[in-house]
Parts: structure tokens; sequence; C-alpha cells
């Protein structure tokens, strides 16, 4: 039993508007146009009116309630109810579909070749071409949908990529942001130059690398040279004077500091020290006035107080109008009597105790008076023997920087002679690469339109356009005459567009020459191309006539034009067979252009 041809999708499961005018490869008839897109019907549907429409564009318009034909009403024919569109109105109209399914159509994508009819372009082509423009999904550049996935793989900049050393992903774009940050990058001791030491394991290293520089040890005072770790100790020796002048700067700068405080401090001190005297005089006052009091005056107080007792306890006399005053004399004395009361001993223990710290703090005060003294004067000292070093080292240095001074004159003489000479070798050197150049290209030149190109290293070179390294190939230039057209030839090794991985691609190319001016144009000349078998046995052959609507054959306004040739010249698979074509890892390709009419 025979199996079924299967159809395309029915039309309740079409989902997109008609066909677009251009694929069509014969003469459009209006029958075959949807009412609604205009576009070739996409599985008809008949309204009752007699239009016709494409499901997806039927459904569309019916899908928000009836709807008025347009079609009727452009034509000056709506009759109501029959041209109201509205769901369960049309049929699908299968005589018209299988008129349009077998209508013959062509790509209209550009440089496809493809033919056939509707139906098999709808099956078989549609969304499947390999020269269909779609939108990158990611960075939304058009691309020929047959070259996604190297434009994901090598050409997309929001590809992600994974990092070779930590493996994490990153964008394409942030490559250089990750390098500055992964922890596995390799990097490179600036001391030793050892290499591939991973970001995370640096710091540990340059700890106890022997060559790593760091700075200087009187870094402090100003130093800002940084030496390796093993010649520390040379660069002290032999820094010795810049290192003393630093330090005698710094050392003047704190004597500055300190002279500017120092009045003030001896100031303070001095203030404090008259107090402490002053407080000392009115200790030692009291205590003398305590000493002398306690010693006198309390004895005639005492008899005082007994005479008024026994006078107030004896028998009363005859009342008097007031009392008598009491003697003048002893008016002083019973004053002072009565107002001192004897201090006791721990009171007196104290105010010692005080005195004596007092003392002791005027001594310290001394004591470091005296200190700070010392050590002005010999700081001054110091500073007196470091200006005579700084004196002596000055004329060293004033007469070695005048000798350096000169060194580094004829220095700079000698090395303006260099890049002079540098710059003249480099002029004769791209002279000398350009006209060998010349000569090569004038040796290999033909002037009769008939041309061989010798391919060497067949072999590496066939590797380098599988690996993509180099997929294509220019010959040098050939003429149809001395003032005729220029052309070369260009070969993909492992074929291109149709051919890619399958064929050996040959194309020829028109290119811009000097006696453009004086030539016809578009370039109308048959042109034969071969591979030639090396016993002279079985060339492999192919010639064309150009299109001269095509812009490859037209006058050039570039370098050269677009190439144009055949994508399936010769079967990989012949040249990977015992052949004869490949001698000596060595193949030539022959291109003759017919000069007729020229």
């Amino acid at each position: 039993m025979a199996t079924q041809e299967p159809s395309p999708p029915s039309s309740m499961e079409s989902n997109k508007p008609g066909f677009p005018k251009k694929i069509l490869g014969n003469k459009l008839e209006d029958k075959h146009l949807c009412n609604c897109c205009h576009n070739i019907l996409r599985r008809p549907f008949q309204a009752q009116c007699g239009h016709r429409f494409c499901s997806y564009c039927f459904n569309r318009t019916v899908s928000n309630g009836p709807q008025k034909c347009s079609a009727c009403i452009k034509e000056d024919i709506f009759e109501d109810p029959t041209s109201i569109l509205k769901q369960g109105c049309a049929f699908p109209d299968n005589a018209v579909r299988r008129e349009v399914e077998h209508l013959s159509a062509v790509c209209i994508n550009e440089s496809c070749t493809w033919k056939g009819s509707i139906k098999d372009y709808e099956m078989n082509h549609e969304g499947k071409c390999e020269f269909m423009i779609i939108p990158c999904p990611s960075c939304k550049e058009r691309i020929r949908f047959n070259e996604q996935e190297r434009h994901n793989e090598r050409e997309c900049p929001e590809r992600t990529l994974n990092c070779k050393y930590c493996k994490e992903p990153f964008h394409f774009k942030n490559i250089k942001a990750h390098d500055e940050i992964c922890p596995k990058y390799p990097m490179i001791c600036e001391g030793c130059a050892k290499k591939k030491i991973p970001r995370e394991k640096y710091v540990d290293h340059i700890k106890f690398c022997s060559k790593f520089r760091t700075p200087c040890r009187f870094h402090v005072v100003g130093c800002d040279m940084s030496v390796e770790k093993e010649k520390i100790h040379d660069h002290e020796r032999a820094y010795a004077y810049e290192h003393l002048n630093l330090l005698l700067h710094y050392i003047m700068g704190m004597k500055v500091s300190m002279e500017g405080l120092q009045p003030q401090g001896l100031e303070v001190a001095g203030q404090k020290l008259v107090e402490l005297q002053q407080s000392l005089r009115e200790l030692e006052a009291r205590v003398s006035q305590l000493s002398t009091t306690s010693s006198g005056p309390p004895v005639q107080g005492a008899a005082a107080a007994s005479s008024s007792s026994s006078s107030s306890s004896g028998p009363p006399g005859p009342p008097t109008s007031a009392p008598l005053p009491p003697p003048p004399t002893l008016a002083p004395t019973l004053s002072v009597s009565t107002s001192f009361t004897p201090l006791p001993s721990s009171v007196g223990a104290a105010l010692e105790l005080q005195l004596h710290s007092e003392k002791t703090k005027v001594v310290e005060l001394g004591r470091r008076c005296t200190e700070l003294e010392v050590k002005s004067s010999t700081f001054e000292n110091v500073v007196c023997v470091l200006n005579r070093e700084v004196e002596r080292f000055a004329t060293t240095m004033e007469a070695s920087n005048r000798q350096h001074k000169l060194d580094q004159d004829k220095i700079e003489a000698l090395s303006n002679k260099v890049r002079q000479l540098e710059r003249t070798v480099g002029l004769k050197d791209l002279t000398v690469a350009e006209m060998e150049g010349r000569l090569r290209e004038m040796s290999a030149t033909t002037f009769d339109g008939v041309f061989i190109w010798r391919i060497s290293d067949f072999a590496k070179k066939r590797q380098d356009a599988v690996a993509g390294r180099a997929p294509a190939m220019f010959s040098p230039a050939f003429y149809t005459s001395k003032y005729g057209y220029k052309m070369c030839l260009r070969i993909y090794l492992n074929g291109d567009g149709t051919g890619r991985g399958s064929h050996l691609s040959l194309f020829f190319v028109v290119m811009r020459g000097l006696s453009d001016a004086l030539l016809k144009w578009p370039f109308n000349q048959k042109v034969t191309l071969m591979l030639l078998d090396q016993s002279n046995r079985e060339h492999i052959i192919d010639a064309f006539r150009p299109d001269v609507t095509s812009s490859s054959f037209q006058r050039p306004v570039s370098e050269m034009n677009i190439a144009s040739g055949c994508p399936l010249f010769c079967p990989l698979s012949k040249l990977d067979a015992k052949n004869s074509y490949i001698r000596d890892d060595t193949i030539f390709i022959k291109a003759i252009v017919d000069l007729t009419g020229l």
C-alpha cells in the first residue's frame, strides 16, 4: 500500500497570513489573492458573498464580532446579510487551495536559488531557508539563518562565555571587567618575573619574593624609592647622603616644632612654680602662727575664767542698776584666749605631709626643666654635625650632578642619532617590502585572459580553512590585456554557502583597474574555471556567462566587486580519495576569459 504524501496543516491550524507575492514564479491572478491582506491565499476560506480570505485573516476579522465585507463595499455590491462576515458563514475553498498549492514558487531571500511549488515552499522551505534574515535573540543584529551558529559562538557581543581560569560564566562584553577580579587569573610577579601566579595567591608570593620591590625604610622621612628586598642594604649604603639629608630636614622640622612649643611650656611651668612657692610660704606662715599661739595665751584665759566663776558663786550683793565694764587692759587678752582652740596633732601631720608633697612637685618640675635644656643642647649639637655633613655631601653632589648632566647630554645626542637611523632603516624596509610585493605580483600577472594559479601546501591550507583560521584565499590579479579588465580568483578550500564542508568553492572576482574608464561595462565575457588534472586525463571544468544585472559585474566602485562563481565546484570527497589533482601537496587552478568582442 503506497504511503500517503503528508499534507500541510488544516485550515483551522493555520496561524499565518497569506504568502508574499514575490514568491510567485509565474503571472499573478486576482482570484489567488486574499481580500484582507492582499497576499497569495493561504488556506483559503470563501464567504457567502463569494470573496475569498486566508483562514488567518478571516478568523482575525470576525474575532471581534460580525463585520461588513470590505471587498463588497469596495466593489459597490454590498448586500445585507450576505455581505456580513461572521463565524460559521464561510467554508474552506479546497479547489482554490489546490490551485494555489500547485503554483510555481521561488525563494524571496537574496542569493537563495530554491524553486518549486507553493506547497513545497510551505512544507519544506518556509522558515528554514539558510539565506533567511533573522534577528539575533540576544543582540538583535540581523543575520542570515545559516550564520546564526557562527554568530552566536564568535561574533555576538551578548554571548555568554566561561572563564578559562575560574570556569565562571560571564558576558563577552564584560571580559575585561571579569579579568580584573578573577581569583584564578594568572599574574606575573614584577620582581622575579614568575608567570601564571593565581591572583588569590599573589599577595602570599610577594611577601617572600626576594626580587619584589618594597619601599625604603627611610620612607617615613621622605625617601620615595622602591628597592628589591635582597638589595635594600646596598640601597641604604649607596644613598646614605640622601637619607642623612632627609633625616636632617626631619629633625629641623621637629626642632622648629619644639621651639614653637617650648616657650609656652616654660611659661606655664614658671607660673606653676610661683604658685607652689606662694602656697609653700602660706603653709609655713600658718604653721609658725599655730606653734607660737599654742605656747602662751591659754594660761591667762584660764585664770580669768576661774575668777569669773568664783565671783558669781559668792553671796549676793546689793542690787545695781548696770554691770561694770571689764578692765581695759584685759580686753585683748580675753579676746585672743577665748577665740583660739588648740588643733589636734593629726591636723599638723596632714599639713606637714602636704608641705612635703608640694616641695617634691617643685623639685620634679625643676628636674624636667633641666632635662629639656639638656635635650635642646644635644639637638643643637646634632644639627651642627649634620649641617657640616650636608655641606660636604652637597659639594660632592654638585660635582656629580655636573658630570651627570654632561653624560646625559651625550646620551641624548646619541639617542637622537639612533632614532633617526632607525626611522631611515624602517622606511627603507617598507620600500623594499613594497617593491618585493609588486615584483611577485608582476611575475604572476598575465595579460591574455588566461591565468594558472599554483596553490602549494594544500593540506595545511585546507586544514586552516576547516578550522576557520583562513577560510578563503585570493589569487594574484590577471588581465584580459595590458589595458583590459583586472580580475582575480577566490577559493574556499572547505566550501562556502551551500558547499560548506562538502565542496571546494571557486569564485571569479572583478577588480578595480587603472583603465576601467576606457572599458565597456558591465563585464560580459564568458568565464571558464578549471581544476587541472596533473595527469592530463580529466580536468574539472565549470563555465558561466555573467549576469549583466548583477552588481558583481558592474564597474567596481571599491577595490573589488562581490565574488561570483561556483559554490559546488568540486566535491571534497573526490580530493580526499586517491586522485591526480593533488601532486606534491600542490593543485593548479586555471581561469580562461573569452576575449571575443574585446
